[in-house]
């Protein structure tokens, strides 16, 4: 089966070359694609220089905008899996040969989680509030657990390709897109992850940011869980 890593990035020329680097450690034979999400420092010329596969949006899109650029490539390429993974090196490639062998065996959608076995970087006091708040929902509303509801580090079959490349929320839709593959019965399996802490660069939630994702996130989630056969 053919796979594509997707990696969004926005301002990571502090973090780009060593997340490609360490991808090709561990995965010698797997395409990638970086989106870079019209940054402002210096990611675009690096990727450039180092001969990396990267598609450039000439607007920011957010990260939203990007991730569904990398469906697309993905789908109109025709691969059989989609790995998502963060370009600041919170995600380690070691893992994507397991996100892909569990889509193998037959699963729709596979989430990197840390709170499995809860090792290495288990995220801030407050995302965490937010995080298991949107757990509940989806348990409530869907019958399925899902441990990690933010995880940026997932993989996708050929039919959850489709559905992103045509239809994918805006702001960050890692809850919300779960909780549509939830309600709508995909087959859906978290593995244990260990995540590190970003390499460089910060966060683009901001404290005021906080407060709109948690009420517009846990507004999306409900809704997708309510809302059967939608496009996201």
């Amino acid at each position: 089966m053919r796979s594509l890593v997707i990696i969004p990035a926005y301002n990571e020329e502090g973090a780009i070359a060593e997340t490609i680097k360490n991808l090709k450690k561990h995965c010698k034979d797997i395409d990638y694609v970086i989106i870079n999400d019209c940054s402002i420092d210096n990611t675009l010329e690096i990727c450039r220089k180092n001969e990396f596969n990267v598609i450039n949006l000439p607007i920011n899109l957010g990260i939203g905008g990007a991730v569904q650029t990398g469906y697309k490539y993905a789908y109109e390429n025709r691969y059989d899996i989609a790995i998502q993974m963060d370009a600041d090196g919170q995600h380690d490639p070691k893992y994507i040969p397991e996100l892909i062998k569990k889509i193998e065996e037959g699963n729709d959608f596979v989430i990197g989680s840390r709170f499995i076995d809860k090792s290495g970087f288990q995220s801030t006091f407050f995302r965490r509030l937010g995080i298991n708040l949107y757990s509940l929902i989806i348990k409530l509303f869907t019958k399925k657990s899902i441990k990690d509801t933010t995880s940026g580090y997932r993989a996708a079959n050929k039919k959850i390709i489709e559905m992103f490349s045509k239809s994918y929320p805006i702001d960050y839709p890692e809850p919300e897109t779960n909780a549509f593959i939830a309600k709508n019965n995909f087959k859906i399996v978290e593995i244990p992850m260990k995540m590190k802490q970003r390499d460089s660069g910060s966060s683009s939630i901001t404290p005021i940011k906080s407060i709109y994702y948690a009420i517009k996130v846990g507004l999306a989630v409900l809704l997708a869980c309510i809302v059967k056969n939608r496009e996201v």
